[in-house]
């Protein structure tokens, strides 16, 4: 499972979290930035991802289009990065089952 942080979280989750979800990335390192959601949306689609954001319009987009892709929506609040690795970490199993689940489109974490 490869997870595409939204542009509101930090790059270096990518690196702090490869032992749990390798291959992941972040928008801005892919330079969809400048991207729409819909843009961010079909990105991830196509290239099997999982989106993590704190944004609830993915969310949305979930409840709208369905699966592909998932979306794990952040309810934290703005954290520091390290706060988001630790939800992130303490939540592994329950982020994999999700993956797991076809039927399943968004995942709140708090």
């Amino acid at each position: 499972m490869k997870l595409l942080f939204d542009e509101n979280l930090s790059a270096k989750l990518c690196r702090k979290l490869s032992d749990l979800f390798p291959a992941s990335s972040q928008v801005r390192t892919l330079q969809l930035e400048a991207s729409d959601d819909r843009e961010i949306w079909d990105y991830a689609k196509a290239n099997g991802y999982t989106l993590v954001t704190q944004d609830s319009d993915f969310a949305d987009m979930a409840a709208l289009y369905g699966p592909p892709p998932k979306v794990i929506w952040l309810r934290c609040g703005n954290q520091r990065t390290e706060i988001i690795e630790t939800i992130l970490r303490e939540h592994t199993s329950t982020i994999h089952d999700f993956d797991e689940d076809i039927g399943a489109a968004c995942l709140e974490l708090s």
